[in-house]
């Protein structure tokens, strides 16, 4: 690589100090020629060995041999193995610093291909190489747009090795004397010294930098090795691995692209085929914005392999690195996805992230200049696609082992939930078939003493009435007993008939309209002993308009009966049992509601829920004999009217005792829809 440096004439350093040293030609026989020498070696003794100590000579020599321009380029030597960047200095008189019409000037380069002057230079002596001597003139006056005319040129040797050139250029035709070319081939040594002085110097800043950037890129690798070890998401890794890298490398920008394939089990080799796969960019870094998490305005930020042929060649080079020094020069074209934006960076580094013949992204660096990069640049870039294909497969196969586990977990605690279900609905099940056992242990201890007492009364009353001698009023209390008890004992089988008959619902009710005020009012004066026993009274609610009902007057009356025996029995001394009957319209369903309301002893919520089974019995009536069918069958005789019935408990605020409201609900059927 070849540095280019254009220094103004003027520096304030040492240089100064040669303008009370004029040397003017026409003086040289006055003036030893061996004081230009011991000035030159002066300049070398008192300057560090850098580009202003050639400046210094440039400007020295530019105004002893009274030219326009003096050109000092270090030449590297061929046959060494050392290799180092070629150093051009020029200096300029003051009359050409600033060009009045630089459109009317061309470049040197297309000078020296045609300006006759050259040649004609190359006769002298001290010219051995007019290539050299025309390759150091381009490099000098590169960018120096000035009418060369005339140049005359030595090369400087050091240790027997060409180490430089200087130029000295006029901008007019000039036949150089010998005097000049002597002097020239004077100050040759000297000048050789200053060019070996400044190479070894280059060479020793050299090798210092590529120390320090292998230090770097030693560090770098054990930061991206630290970083692999690591909890962080693999997103945030492949973040602080491009910015790292990028910015270590001095690259202006920097991408890491992951790829998905269609087929999960494609590789690169070796048929060297372009997959279906999906390049996605996971992460990214910009120079101009110094910030990792910003994004290019380019759109858009993932793209197919078959749009692109850059990554293509990474599957038809079989995962080779891809250079492009500039994209601009390339004779061969390759289509580039936006992504990239070559127009704006078309130095491109591509290289891939491979793990076992299969590519799983790709690294790329990118310049908006020309670079060459070195080898160990590019070993280090492989290494870190290195680093992150391991970290990209360890991600992988730790959020596979994860998914895994995670199944596993989730099965496991399935199952437990499950094994937990079953012991519950197992224990359930038990505690089920428990209160059965107790409901029919209880149920049977019920129906024996239901079914023996009546018998036991009976047959008690028969054998009394076999006795000899009875008198007349006896048997017939004896025969009143009988009658009752066998009544009784007839109900109780009509009960469980007609519970039995219900549930098999082999009849469909007959409906019939009867006048709601009157039944209820003939039922409750049936009622009016019970009443009397306990000094209850009845508080009725009936519309002031007779209410009409079609339903079955038979369930009807058992189902009033049931209510209020329930009502009578289960009230306190001296309270007052509630009826209510009334008409309403729920979502356009004519309804008659009647509730029969009395004071005593709540209902628990529990209770609630079986009440209304057949042989279960409230704790409220625990010590009231019966047989624990009353309530039941009124919930089958209100089903079977396609009815509702249901209990509500309130406490009473300061007692101990609720208001219990058993709520019936009938459909209020119109005379076209009886049945």
């Amino acid at each position: 690589m070849k540095k280019h440096l254009s220094l103004p004439p003027h520096c304030p350093n040492d240089l100064e100090r040669l303008q009370s040293y004029p040397v003017k030609l026409m003086q040289h026989q006055k003036e030893p020629t061996l004081q230009l020498v011991q000035k030159i070696n002066y300049i070398i003794a008192n300057n560090s060995a850098t580009t202003l100590m050639l400046q210094e000579i440039a400007r020295f020599l530019g105004e002893a041999f009274k030219v326009d321009c003096c050109c000092l380029v270090t030449v590297a030597d061929e046959a060494s193995n050392e290799s180092h960047e070629s150093i051009a200095v020029h200096w300029c008189s003051d009359e050409y610093l600033v060009i009045p019409h630089p459109s009317e000037l061309f470049l040197s380069e297309h000078l020296l291909m045609e300006l006759p002057v050259v040649q004609c230079a190359a006769e002298p002596f001290t010219i051995e190489d007019i290539s050299t001597i025309q390759n150091s003139l381009v490099l000098g006056c590169q960018n120096l747009p000035l009418p060369i005319r005339s140049v005359l040129a030595i090369p400087t040797r050091f240790l027997g090795q060409n180490n430089g050139v200087i130029s000295l250029i006029k901008f007019q035709p000039y036949d150089w004397s010998e005097t000049e070319k002597q002097l020239l081939n004077l100050v040759e040594s000297s000048c050789a010294i200053a060019f070996s002085q400044v190479a070894q110097a280059q060479l020793v800043a050299s090798q210092q930098e590529h120390l320090q950037k292998s230090v770097q890129h030693q560090h770098l690798i054990k930061q991206l090795t630290i970083l692999s070890r690591t909890n962080l998401e693999l997103n945030q890794m492949l973040q602080l691995a491009i910015s790292s890298t990028a910015e270590s490398l001095q690259a202006d920008r920097g991408l890491l692209i992951l790829l998905k394939y269609t087929d999960p089990l494609f590789r690169t080799q070796p048929k060297k085929q372009i997959p279906k796969a999906k390049a996605t960019v996971a992460a990214e870094w910009n120079r101009d914005t110094q910030n990792s998490t910003s994004k290019t305005n380019v759109e858009p930020q993932s793209f197919l392999i078959s749009e692109c042929g850059l990554c293509q060649r990474m599957f038809t080079d079989a995962g080779k690195p891809l250079i492009i020094n500039d994209y601009r020069d390339l004779q061969e074209v390759w289509t580039a996805s936006q992504l990239f934006a070559v127009d704006v960076l078309p130095a491109v580094l591509l290289v891939p992230l491979e793990n076992q013949g299969k590519i799983l992204g790709f690294l790329v660096l990118q310049q908006t200049t020309a670079r060459n990069w070195q080898p160990p640049e590019l070993n280090l870039v492989e290494m870190v696609c290195a680093q992150m294909s391991n970290a990209i497969i360890q991600s992988q196969t730790l959020r596979q082992v994860q998914t895994l586990v995670d199944e596993r977990t989730a099965k496991l605690q399935s199952s437990l939930e499950l094994q937990a279900k079953l012991h519950e609905k197992t224990r359930q099940y038990v505690e089920q078939l428990r209160e059965l056992n107790h409901l029919k242990d209880e149920f049977l201890s019920n129906m024996s003493d239901r079914l023996r007492y009546p018998l036991t009364n009976m047959q008690m009353s028969i054998r009394n009435l076999r006795l000899p001698g009875i008198p007349p009023d006896r048997q017939a209390r004896y025969m009143d007993i009988l009658e009752q008890e066998c009544t009784k004992e007839i109900n109780l089988i009509n009960d469980l008939l007609t519970l039995q008959k219900l549930e098999s619902k082999q009849e469909r009710p007959q409906f019939e309209t009867i006048d709601l005020n009157t039944k209820i009012q003939g039922l409750i004066a049936n009622f009016e002993p019970k009443l009397t026993a306990k000094a209850l009274s009845i508080n009725l609610d009936l519309p002031q308009d007779s209410l009409k009902i079609q339903t079955e007057l038979e369930s009807f009356n058992r189902i009033l009966q049931e209510l209020f025996t329930n009502a009578c029995t289960y009230s306190e001394h001296d309270t007052v049992i509630h009826v209510q009957a009334f008409h309403q319209v729920e979502q356009l369903v004519d309804q008659v509601i009647i509730k029969v309301t009395n004071t005593g002893r709540s209902i628990s919520e529990e209770e609630a829920t079986y009440i209304f089974d057949r042989f279960r019995r409230g704790k409220g009536g625990r010590w009231t004999p019966g047989t624990g069918l009353g309530l039941a069958l009124a919930k089958s005789l209100v089903q079977h009217l396609n009815g509702a019935i249901a209990v509500e408990s309130t406490q009473i605020p300061d007692s101990q005792q609720s208001q219990v409201c058993f709520t019936l609900t009938l459909p209020q059927f119109s005379d076209e829809s009886k049945i």
